[in-house]
Formats: C-alpha cells, sequence, structure tokens
C-alpha cells in the first residue's frame, strides 16, 4: 500500500510566531522591573518620612523634659549644630541641656537622613520642630520647603504646644 502523497497539515509554531511571543513577554519583564524599582524608590522614601517624623517627635520630647530650659526661651531658634556644652556628666543647666539636645538631635539627623538637619522655632509655648533631607539625592540645599523645586530640600514641620 502506498500513501498519499497529499500535504497534510502541520501543527506546531513558527519561528516567526516563537520571536513575537517572546518580544511581548520582554516588554512585559521590562515594564515589572521599572515597576519594581519604583516600589524600592518611594518604599525608600517612606522609611526616611518615618525617620524624620520620628525625629521631629525625639526633639518635642527633649523639650517636654526640659520645661525649665523651654521657658527660659533656649530652644527657641535652634539649628544646625552647636558644640556640646559638655556638661552632661556634669551638673547642666536648662539653657546647657537645651544645647546639649540640639547637638545630640542634630548629629543624629545628619546621621540618619541624606543631609538631614533641623531646626526649632517658637516662643513661649508653642514651637515649630521642622526636619529636613534631600529625599532626591542631589545635592539639594535650598530651606524654601518647595516640593516643586529640586533645588529644596524636603521637609517635615511638626507644631508642639507644650503645657
Amino acid at each position: 500500500m502506498r500513501r498519499s502523497s497529499k500535504h497534510q497539515p502541520h501543527a506546531g509554531f513558527t519561528l516567526i510566531e516563537v520571536l513575537i511571543t517572546l518580544v511581548i513577554f520582554s516588554i512585559g519583564l521590562l515594564g515589572l522591573a521599572a515597576l519594581q524599582a519604583n516600589s524600592m524608590v518611594n518604599n525608600h522614601n517612606a522609611y526616611v518620612k518615618s525617620q524624620a517624623t520620628l525625629m521631629a517627635n525625639d526633639m518635642a520630647d527633649r523639650m517636654r523634659a526640659n520645661i525649665a530650659g523651654v521657658q527660659a526661651n533656649a530652644y527657641n531658634n535652634l539649628n544646625g549644630i552647636p558644640p556640646d556644652p559638655g556638661c552632661i556628666t556634669a551638673n547642666c543647666t536648662p539653657t546647657q541641656i537645651a544645647k546639649y539636645d540640639a547637638f545630640e538631635w542634630n548629629t543624629t539627623l545628619a546621621d540618619q537622613l541624606p543631609a538631614g538637619q533641623g531646626t526649632v522655632t517658637g516662643n513661649g509655648l508653642t514651637f515649630t520642630i521642622t526636619v529636613r533631607w534631600d529625599e532626591l539625592r542631589n545635592g539639594a540645599t535650598g530651606l524654601g520647603c518647595n516640593p516643586a523645586n529640586d533645588a529644596h530640600l524636603k521637609c517635615l514641620a511638626v507644631s508642639v504646644t507644650l503645657l
């Protein structure tokens, strides 16, 4: 018996179909990689903002612990890293404790946040604690806290009323 020489349809994929599938699959994987990268950046920014919130609350707690220094207006216009008053092992005055608090706080901000720095302004019993950091890590130094300006540091301001 002899088989017929008619062509039977071939089953399977052609090379073009396989290549098109690989291109579509590759585009999808690139999209997932970009999503993962953005997720990591946003996660880090959220972590830094959490740290800034903790540090602002840390200064508020320091001020609550030194009400005599607050009443002496020793916490008004604190900015930068002042020198350590060096009295923490001996008896410090409330003003010296405020300077030590500013020293410790700003040193920790500089260590924990990218270009981290903080200020405390106010008088009486109402203060604004501001924490700044370089969220984009682009060398920003502006203190205007304008989120639309990449040259400005990212800011978190907390208003505190001490009773």
